[in-house]
């Protein structure tokens, strides 16, 4: 009987991983196949209001994708914007291989979705949906950064 509740959690919290990244944009164009294959590569952070998620000019090892929850994103010692739910984070490092580009701290409690980089190659390669929106927000952020120079 133990046995049986201990499947029924995990099947449920299995289901509720997968309406989690069903929820984020990054992933909203993937099949409920594909959201299974993610599912297996991320793993879901509840983490507090303060923790810092990466630091500029540190090697990136994962990328996050915020699901709830804001932080603060700081470059040189000066805040430049804040990411909420459905944007990524640590990204530029993990396809670049070059240090972090700017220091990310969470503002409230958060959960995040959790993708280190080998994960992440798995994934682009498995799934153009998810390397062509990677890439969007890739370029978005690249976007951002110009016009915050301009101004």
């Amino acid at each position: 009987m133990a046995l049986c509740r201990l499947v029924g959690a995990a099947s449920a919290a299995k289901d509720q991983k997968l309406e989690l990244l069903a929820s984020v944009s990054l992933f909203g164009k993937c099949g409920s196949k594909e959201l299974q294959r993610v599912g297996q590569l991320t793993d879901v952070m509840d983490l507090p209001s303060g923790r810092v998620l990466m630091r500029q000019g540190e090697s990136g090892h994962e990328m996050m994708v915020i699901v709830e929850g804001r932080a603060s994103i700081e470059k040189d010692g000066v805040v430049i914007g804040e990411d909420g739910p459905g944007d990524v984070v640590g990204e530029m490092a993990l396809l670049s291989d070059a240090p972090r580009s700017a220091t990310v701290t969470l503002l409230t409690d958060a959960r995040a979705l959790v993708v280190g980089r080998r994960d992440l190659n798995a994934l682009m390669d498995e799934m153009p949906g998810v390397r062509a929106q990677v890439m969007e927000a890739l370029a978005l952020r690249l976007m951002d950064a110009e016009q915050a120079q301009a101004s």
